[in-house]
């Protein structure tokens, strides 16, 4: 048995930035991954789909999505080339708590990620059902396209089959699309893609994949934490449906066993393990961080996207939190116009003693000023400093400056 200082299972966006960080402070690293290093996000996630939104074609899309993808799939290989870090390739399998194939250490991470969660609909097993990876496989443009479920990865392909010419419906069971989005803001990005061509069918449920007319048909129900069996050989709790149960310092109920990234359900963002990894590495070695994770920002990548961090309206009502909405328009932005990228709003929430509470937008470039707004944030900047600081004229980021002059 080889014993070394941390054994990390997966090399996704958690795995991999787990391993660089550690490695960089003196600790010898084992990561496995079974499959491609990268994880859901490289390969088959957040950086395909990107590709998508940034082409015209499909054709083009398609043969952009493999040179990107092996581009930095090859950046990956090289992080994990570090003399501290050994990659094995096959699934990391627990064989007690400390001990996960060949090699046993004192500590160990868990990032083994997430997988489609698959909604038991009647024809489920229809070959014209697929996934967002199987969506991603399409070697034609489906003439038409339904997609159920109107989440972040159901919206995002929802807009970009749509600019590529294929019909597009979709069905949603809520009353409104993208629940995490404020729901004045989902709600006028769902009508500017009506305008656009995309056929909404909201509040309704799917009984039978029989009764839908379409070439291809995408689940994007959702993502579950992808648990294994293994993981109680080490005795660690977790749940099928919610995934790992771990603290404020990714730990789980088993000493030295850490849990990151969507297996542990929390914050199921690339971004977000990345930084879960930062936490979990730290809490090992006895290091302190400032890290907020109560702030966390997320963006989707529709056309325009959308972006927010913090509450939505609902939640601050619900919570019974006193605040004021603000609201600027992309309309007024001079930048705006000059791009023809006037469709767009944003709605900054303000306490009463003019901390920021939270922002979320739709428009070009949004994701980019709800992250300024997300450093603010954590740094507890007040309305009326925003105010005090200069913005780049002509920006984009006028648009935050001016919903607080």
């Amino acid at each position: 048995m080889n014993k070394t200082d941390l054994i990390i299972i997966g090399a996704g966006p958690g795995g991999y930035r787990a391993a660089e960080y550690a490695a960089k402070k003196g600790l010898k690293v084992v990561i496995f991954e079974g499959s491609e290093v990268g994880g859901t996000c490289l390969n088959v996630g957040c950086i395909p789909t990107k590709t998508y939104v940034h082409s015209s074609t499909f054709d083009e899309a398609r043969e952009r999505m493999a040179a990107v993808v092996a581009q930095l799939r090859q950046g990956v290989e090289g992080i994990l080339s570090h003399p501290n870090i050994t990659l094995v390739r096959e699934k990391g399998v627990f064989a007690d708590a400390h001990t996960v194939g060949d090699y046993t250490a004192d500590n160990i991470i868990i990032a083994t990620g997430s997988e489609t969660k698959w909604l038991p609909i009647k024809g489920c097993d229809d070959p014209r059902v697929v996934d967002s990876t199987g969506l991603l496989q399409l070697e034609t443009l489906p003439k038409r396209l339904t997609i159920i479920g109107a989440g972040v990865i159901g919206m995002e392909f929802a807009s970009v089959f749509n600019r590529f010419g294929s019909e597009v419906t979709v069905i949603e069971y809520l009353k409104e699309c993208l629940p995490a989005l404020d729901s004045d803001i989902a709600k006028r990005l769902r009508k500017y893609l009506e305008k656009q061509g995309i056929t909404f069918k909201m509040k309704t449920a799917v009984e039978n994949i029989a009764d839908i007319d379409a070439d291809v048909i995408l689940m994007a129900t959702g993502r579950k934490s992808r648990v294994q069996a293994d993981f109680a050989n080490a005795g660690i709790e977790y749940d099928e449906r919610k995934g790992v149960t771990v603290d404020e310092n990714f730990k789980t109920t088993v000493n030295g066993i850490y849990a990151i990234g969507d297996v542990n359900g929390r914050q199921m963002l690339a971004h977000a393990a990345e930084m879960q990894a930062i936490r979990a590495v730290n809490h090992i070695i006895g290091k302190k961080d400032a890290i907020d994770f109560s702030i966390m920002p997320a963006a989707i990548f529709t056309q325009p996207e959308a972006a927010c961090v913090g509450p939505t309206e609902n939640q601050l009502k619900e919570q019974g939190l006193a605040y004021e909405c603000k609201k600027s328009f992309w309309r007024a932005n001079g930048k705006a116009m000059a791009m023809n990228e006037t469709e767009g709003m944003l709605k900054l929430f303000v306490s009463p003693d003019g901390l920021i509470l939270g922002c979320h937008a739709y428009g070009a470039h949004s994701a980019d000023i709800v992250q300024e707004v997300s450093v603010l944030m954590c740094k507890h900047t007040t309305i009326a400093e925003l105010a005090d600081m200069v913005h780049i004229h002509p920006t984009l980021s006028e648009i935050l400056k001016s919903a607080v002059d």
